[in-house]
């Protein structure tokens, strides 16, 4: 019986962030940034979604203390899960790397030797 509790009870923890789908995120908004823009925000959502990231782990690791000891996600509950937010920032990542294709930014010269260029 506590076996089964425990099945169902993690079943309704947080995910893993590695099992979170991408929202879709528009690479409109990205299409009048430089590429060496693109670049430097790049990163910063990065660090926003290993932030999340690592979050998320903790809270799964919360819920599956709670689901042990008192038969629920406790964490996921409380509002610790950040799925949604783990799901925007891929999404932000992927419209990201859509506009630096498009904008053939992998062969446009560093930003510190010389300006970025619209196509004429």
């Amino acid at each position: 019986m506590i076996g089964a509790v425990a099945v169902l009870g993690t079943a309704a923890c947080a995910q893993k962030p590695e099992t979170i789908q991408a929202s879709y995120i528009s690479d409109v908004g990205y299409q009048s940034w430089r590429c060496d823009q693109l670049a430097g925000e790049a990163p910063r959502i990065e660090a926003a979604l290993a932030q999340a990231s690592a979050q998320q782990n903790q809270t799964r690791s919360n819920d599956t203390a709670g689901v042990i000891f008192l038969g629920l996600p406790v964490s996921s509950m409380s509002g610790g899960n950040v799925a949604p937010e783990i799901a925007r920032l891929k999404g932000e990542k992927e419209a990201i790397r859509r506009a630096m294709t498009l904008k053939d930014c992998g062969r446009a010269a560093p930003a510190s030797s010389a300006p970025s260029r619209r196509p004429s």
